[in-house]
């Protein structure tokens, strides 16, 4: 299992007009999670991209569990349960600063060849990258 942390804090155009996050800025926050997880093992979107893969999402799940507002500071927690297949699941949790869960969701994304959109194994350097965390 291989899980990251990403902290930040909600700025104000991720709110709607009651002052509380934007129930659709929420998967702006898990691509950014995924985006900085994929970092902080030595590679980029952009490198796996240009190495002839892409990774479109297939299905999203999301929770709601309490509101965020503008100017909190929340850390969101990625997790990999298990290793990719043709298939990579993220999972996310997010907390406020008083460490209360208000979001967690899921996205499923594929591993598609860039030129054919057919899809196709994990990067084997993602996967080297990985291996040791499974």
């Amino acid at each position: 299992m291989f899980s990251f942390e990403h902290q930040f804090r909600v700025l104000y155009g991720h709110t709607d007009n009651m002052g509380v996050v934007y129930y659709g800025t929420y998967p702006l926050y898990y691509e950014c999670g995924r985006t900085e997880m994929i970092r902080s093992i030595g590679l980029t979107y952009r490198q796996l991209e240009e190495s002839g893969t892409l990774m479109p999402v297939k299905s999203m799940n999301i929770s709601y569990h309490a509101s965020a507002r503008y100017d909190d500071l929340l850390t969101l927690k990625v997790t990999l349960r298990e290793m990719p297949s043709v298939r990579i699941t993220f999972h996310y949790e997010i907390f406020n600063e008083e460490g209360v869960l208000i979001n967690e969701a899921e996205t499923m994304l594929v591993f598609v060849d860039a030129k054919t959109f057919h899809p196709c194994r994990p990067p084997k350097v993602l996967m080297e990258k990985l291996s040791p965390y499974f």
